[in-house]
């Protein structure tokens, strides 16, 4: 048992992809069910956590009063950030307030990669946000994870189809890892001590080029498949063909160029060290 396990712990987004595997990895640490918080927008989704003695609150983002009362007798609280790019800054800001207003005393905060340096579109809401938490009184934890393998499972669906893998990041390489990894780092954050006012960049042990992320696809799939590198105008075309947005066809796009020059690789061993064991392969995650 931990040092922090009689602490209640709230962790947001809690039905969601990252934040239910953070739930489930406190309880597998031995936190007590009961003394963690699942914050949820949808409680009907968060019924198997509930029946596992998850204290399971409802609180939107945008909702202040709501998020105070949910983190009511709470002590530590991990913010999964928000998924709706543009409005993230503000929903963050809104349960950095609550979470200051009902007592709470750290906060971890999930961002991204080398956000203060990272050309990536996503990076702006995020370091943002880390600048907010830099100027409240609450002890903060800044894990800065890096790509999901788990983002790629469309993208291997179809290479393992055609055969192809596209992009357009030419050498950049991607040292991605599970999402059940990064919450594993979540969990050592919160059960642990000596993390306040640190700032962890979270990544894998694999650092993939696009051809070997062709390769490992091909090997949780049973299937060859190589990589066709394109130039940014010819994805953006591919992207719009087959239906996207122009929106979203720049932002796909924008992701592929910000590999290219490197910004989600980074040398850093965080991970591996907060977690104590290698990042789950590509291939494994992919396996489908």
């Amino acid at each position: 048992m931990s040092t922090e396990s009689t602490t209640t712990i709230a962790v947001t987004g809690a039905a969601g992809h990252l934040g239910r595997l953070a739930v489930e990895g406190l309880i597998a640490s031995g936190h007590p069910a009961d003394k963690i918080v699942g914050v949820v927008r949808n409680p009907a989704k968060a019924e198997a956590l509930a029946a596992r003695g998850v204290d399971i609150r409802t609180a939107d983002y945008t909702d202040v009063a709501a998020l105070e009362a949910a983190f009511a007798g709470v002590d530590s609280v991990l913010l999964v950030s928000g998924s709706e790019v543009g409005q993230r800054l503000a929903q963050h800001t809104n349960v950095i307030t609550a979470a200051q207003t009902a007592g709470v005393r750290r906060l971890v905060y999930t961002s991204l990669l080398e956000a203060d340096t990272s050309t990536l579109a996503l990076a702006g809401e995020h370091l943002a946000t880390e600048k907010v938490l830099a100027e409240s009184p609450l002890a903060v934890t800044i894990l800065r994870n890096g790509w999901y393998w788990e983002n790629y499972a469309a993208d291997a669906d179809t290479a393992a189809k055609t055969g192809t893998l596209q992009g357009a990041v030419n050498d950049g390489r991607v040292a991605g890892a599970a999402r059940a990894d990064y919450a594993d780092a979540a969990v050592a954050v919160l059960t642990g001590t000596g993390h306040e006012g640190k700032v962890y960049e979270l990544a894998g042990d694999e650092h993939l080029t696009y051809p070997q992320l062709a390769e490992a696809i091909g090997t949780a799939r049973g299937t060859a498949v190589t990589y066709t590198n394109l130039t940014g105008e010819q994805l953006t075309a591919a992207l719009l063909s087959v239906g996207l947005d122009e929106g979203t066809a720049a932002f796909v796009a924008g992701l592929d160029a910000g590999i290219a020059r490197g910004d989600l690789d980074t040398d850093s061993t965080d991970l591996h060290d907060l977690i104590g064991r290698s990042s789950t392969p590509a291939a494994k995650v992919l396996a489908g």
